[in-house]
């Protein structure tokens, strides 16, 4: 997500160099604006909320700490949640250490001609399904049953919409590893909801 610089509102650029100035009040206008959705990030990528609320006020000072050397090729908002994301992973990476469950009982079963041992469903994106309230619920829940390695992937390449590179960059992991995470990941989230989404006409593969 770099490249040349993108046109920024002048509205925007004035609460920049307010922000710039430590205005107390654009602080707070900046912080209104953003926290909800930025909390959702956090919350989808940590699913606790105390952690979540924590990554977004470490992140809101680390962007007050850096607003001086936000160069304008992006959004505002863009660059906010680049910086949630990263407070939100290190929180992930400073964990304590525990076996992680495995996804294999997640994942589809095949038979030795290497077709699918029971009916398979396919879908969009899990962002598209969180968009359809009357599934949101379960679509959380089953999201939230992934693997943390594997849910972060799909958090972040499904929800968050990062493409294959900046996920691999800001998890330290090869693109291809982050490729075989995120469609390991999909598969198991496809089965998990598949008592959800079965009666409401999925089709089969």
């Amino acid at each position: 997500m770099t490249g040349t610089a993108v046109p920024v509102p002048d509205t925007e650029s004035a609460l920049i160099e307010r922000l710039r100035r430590q205005d107390e009040v654009a602080c707070e206008e900046l912080v209104r604006t953003h926290s909800g959705r930025l909390l959702s990030v956090a919350r989808r990528m940590l699913r606790n909320d105390e952690d979540a609320r924590d990554a977004v006020q470490e992140g809101f000072l680390s962007a007050f700490r850096a607003i001086q050397r936000f160069n304008g090729d992006c959004r505002l908002s863009t660059w906010l949640h680049r910086i949630v994301v990263n407070a939100a992973l290190m929180k992930i990476r400073t964990r304590s250490r525990r076996p992680e469950d495995s996804i294999e009982d997640m994942l589809p079963r095949f038979i030795e001609d290497g077709h699918h041992a029971e009916p398979t469903s396919t879908w969009g994106s899990a962002n598209a399904l969180l968009e359809q309230r009357e599934t949101r619920e379960q679509v959380r829940a089953a999201i939230d049953q992934l693997p943390e390695s594997y849910r972060t992937v799909l958090v972040l390449r499904d929800i968050e919409e990062l493409d294959t590179a900046e996920t691999a960059a800001l998890l330290g992991l090869t693109p291809n590893t982050v490729k075989i995470r995120l469609h390991r990941a999909r598969q198991a989230l496809a089965k998990l909801l598949e008592p959800v989404f079965r009666p409401a006409g999925w089709t089969e593969s």
